[in-house]
């Protein structure tokens, strides 16, 4: 008895971290390197980019998967593209940003896509946090879907309303900085959301943000697939 209540019990994890130092901290982000212990119980070292506006058990931010409805129009996602330094070049992404103190993940999204689209929407969904390069950083966001009735007179003629994004130096002695954004808005019909983001690939020097690409992955999958008879190898 006792023999099968040990084989059941799950085993003893023996990862976790020791301590963590801070080697290049700037305004934004901190470059550490963290001390932890692998599945053997041996020491190894890590080096981790973090916020250092990080709050301990939320989430940094949002991403808004949001979908336009307008009568006689395909549905369509709406996107954004901006030249992303860390790339050297332009993404195609989802509208996203930061969780401001004493927001919600639903407002926050909801702010957000107006900031960057000028669209105004309702909620109807959020993940719970989940993680962006674990290997790299310790960044979390909620996915909210939210869903943009098109014909609303809101909506017929969105305007952006950018607030801070990229920084402009201003008094590079004090480290003082304007903060600015650049962002256009791109719409893609969903029911051929893959075939455009790869035409865009091919014809332009962007590059897809992985979320946007594996919800097209997604979409073409729940379309396509349940049609299609699988075919197994003996």
């Amino acid at each position: 008895m006792d023999k099968a209540a040990s084989c059941d019990s799950p085993p003893v994890r023996k990862e976790m971290i020791l301590k963590e130092e801070v080697m290049v901290e700037g305004k934004w982000a901190k470059l550490a390197q963290t001390t932890y212990t692998d599945p053997n119980g041996k020491s190894r070292i890590w080096e981790t980019v973090k916020r250092t506006t990080k709050k301990t058990g939320a989430a940094d931010g949002v991403a808004v998967i949001a979908v336009l409805k307008r009568t006689l129009h395909y549905d369509c996602l709406i996107l954004v593209k901006q030249f992303r330094p860390p790339m050297g070049c332009y993404c195609l992404e989802l509208p996203a940003g930061l969780i401001d103190d004493g927001e919600s993940e639903r407002d926050a999204a909801l702010r957000e896509l107006v900031e960057e689209t000028g669209y105004h929407g309702e909620v109807s969904g959020v993940s719970p946090a989940v993680c962006l390069d674990p290997g790299l950083t310790n960044c979390t966001t909620h996915l909210v879907y939210v869903t943009v009735n098109g014909d609303d007179s809101v909506n017929i003629r969105p305007k952006q309303q950018l607030s801070d994004g990229g920084m402009l130096p201003v008094n590079c002695q004090r480290r003082e900085y304007k903060l600015l954004k650049f962002v256009e808005v791109v719409l893609i019909p969903v029911n051929e959301l893959l075939k455009k983001l790869d035409e865009m690939v091919q014809k332009e020097d962007v590059v897809v943000d992985a979320r946007v690409y594996v919800y097209a992955l997604g979409l073409t999958d729940a379309i396509l697939k349940p049609a299609q008879l699988p075919v197994l190898k003996a």
